[in-house]
């Protein structure tokens, strides 16, 4: 009898243990990762000779992207329990990540072997491992799943992982996985893992709706199933619905508030465009010293999207993304955009050389990225008022095709070379000589015939937008300087007929008018000798600008003093 109560309580204790790393387990499939941590740590503490106390640590970890901290646990693992084949699993799964499949297959063989083929959980694991990481082989994930499902028929995680590989092995057919997923929820209708997964092949194939509504039949069994309300975040995102997602967010942050938890809401929100909310979760982070190398990369992407001309926010994004390069190190895996947004951060700080030698960088890693970038490098060369550079890197983008180009380029490309001819002819005014500074006025008008042409360009791709045809007309009156052949005129003219009357005030498109109306009364008192059209053209500009001198001059002109005898 004393020998019974004894065995009874070793077997209480055992059930004890097991229910104590269930609940571990759990909170790991909850995303609690902090929360499982705490558990699994005591697990350990109480029986530091469990190999599975050291498994499933090691998988709070890798599903938390802590690889290294994972492999450090499967391999404790295995050290304190050889005989305890799941560790060899998560350290072939760690060898997958880095490409090492011949050492992962030598270690998946060792722990099946040590399962006697007959472990469904050590199949299933297996199958899962292949499926884990960016070395993925659907093929040998079917071989061992369905090996596992020979053992055990009814149990339904065999029918998740299946899914899982069938949808890895042909990604654009639904049906065998959505069957799969199916017999999952049928042999336990509370599964909430197979219900999310059928909540994500409807996202998958952009089905919203259903997706949302599988992720809400998880929720209402389990409310505490954080992986649900963190889809239905991600689907509110991808539907264009921000505040939703938000939401949606904020209770997954109720489940898990980690810092884990936080960083991935912060990524959202920058997903979302809430570059304000995502710096704010930066700096929060930051309190907590919370230590992600992509933190900082996101955070110098959300503070030049949110900067607003603030320099010190753009400091504050410099700073950022500075440290994203410091602890990345020099062999990232970098993006062309980390290379962009530096570049665009040091603009916005006045450091044009060093951002355009960023924008290089960024080219050179994505080259199919680089009439953007091209496009970039203009503009920041058009703010330093180097147009010279600026239409080098427009030429660039253009590569001999005008279709490369879109209308803004067009507007900034024709404005380039329309200024670099301005400074010839500032350059020219301050020559004495008549003849010299006849000659480097010539020297400007090849300028204004390539600006011209830009803005032919542009009112080609947008024809009712008039601004187009201010800036030919403006471009014709220094081709055409004595206004005898009129090359201006037309352009000034098809600007005009192009705007409603109470535009030509508005603040958009006054001096443009103004500069416009000069010109055409110029040309019909001047060339034309045609007084009605001058006088009409005249009155215009005085309405206009009722201080115009100009005008004044024509219709007051000064009287001639008598000639002396």
């Amino acid at each position: 009898m004393k020998k019974t109560i004894i065995l009874s309580a070793i077997a209480f204790t055992g059930f004890l243990n097991a229910q104590t790393l269930q609940e571990a387990v759990t909170k790991t499939e909850n995303e609690r990762f902090a929360a499982a941590a705490v558990d699994f740590r005591a697990l350990i503490a109480k029986d530091a000779g469990k190999g599975e106390n050291y498994y499933y640590y090691g998988e709070n970890f890798f599903k938390n992207d802590q690889i290294d901290s994972a492999n450090i646990f499967y391999a404790k693992g295995a050290e304190v329990n050889a005989t305890y084949p799941l560790n060899y699993v998560g350290q072939g799964k760690v060898l997958l990540t880095k490409g090492n499949v011949a050492e992962a297959k030598t270690l998946f063989y060792k722990a099946i072997a040590l399962g006697a083929n007959k472990n469904a959980e050590l199949l299933r694991k297996v199958a899962e491992a292949w499926l884990a990481t960016d070395t993925k082989n659907a093929d040998e994930a079917l071989l061992q799943i369905n090996a596992a499902i020979k053992l055990e028929p009814k149990n339904p995680e065999n029918y998740i992982i299946l899914g899982d590989a069938q949808l890895e092995k042909n990604p654009t057919d639904g049906s065998g996985p959505i069957k799969s997923y199916k017999q999952a929820t049928t042999l336990n209708p509370k599964n909430v893992k197979g219900i999310l997964r059928e909540g994500k092949l409807y996202q998958r194939g952009r089905n919203y709706q259903l997706g949302v509504d599988k992720y809400k039949e998880a929720i209402a069994i389990d409310p505490t199933f954080a992986p649900a309300h963190r889809a239905i975040a991600e689907v509110y995102s991808l539907a264009g619905q921000p505040a939703k997602a938000i939401e949606s967010w904020k209770k997954y942050l109720e489940l898990n508030n980690s810092d884990d938890a936080r960083y991935k809401f912060m990524s959202d929100l920058y997903l979302n465009k809430q570059y304000l909310d995502a710096t704010t979760e930066y700096e929060g982070l930051l309190k907590q010293n919370f230590k992600s190398v992509y933190t900082h990369r996101l955070a110098g992407y959300s503070y030049y999207e949110n900067g607003k001309g603030d320099t010190l926010i753009y400091r504050k994004g410099i700073n950022a993304i500075n440290k994203f390069f410091e602890l990345a190190g020099p062999n990232f895996k970098y993006l062309y955009g980390d290379y962009r947004y530096k570049g665009l951060l040091l603009a916005k700080l006045g450091k044009d050389s060093l951002a355009v030698l960023e924008m290089e960088k960024a080219i050179a890693l994505d080259p199919s990225a680089s009439g953007e970038l091209n496009t970039e490098i203009a503009n920041i060369y058009m703010k330093a008022k180097k147009y010279d550079k600026a239409i080098k890197a427009f030429e660039r983008k253009m590569n001999g095709d005008l279709k490369n180009l879109n209308n803004n380029d067009f507007y900034s490309l024709g404005r380039a070379y329309y200024y670099s001819g301005g400074n010839v002819y500032k350059e020219a005014a301050l020559i004495k000589d008549a003849k010299a500074k006849e000659k480097k006025e010539q020297e400007a008008k090849p300028f204004f015939i390539s600006a011209d042409s830009a803005f032919s360009q542009l009112t080609r791709l947008n024809p009712t937008w008039p601004v187009g045809y201010f800036w030919r007309g403006k471009a014709n009156s220094y081709i055409d300087p004595t206004s005898e052949k009129g090359l201006a005129k037309p352009h000034f003219e098809n600007a005009l007929s192009k705007l409603k009357p109470e535009e030509k005030t508005s603040p958009t498109y006054k001096n443009n008018v103004i500069e416009a109306l000069e010109y055409l009364g110029g040309y019909h008192t001047s060339v034309a000798k045609d007084k009605a059209k001058a006088d009409e053209y005249w009155k215009q500009v005085q309405e206009i600008d009722p201080a115009n001198q100009k005008a004044k001059i024509y219709f007051n002109p000064p009287k001639q003093a008598p000639k002396k005898p």
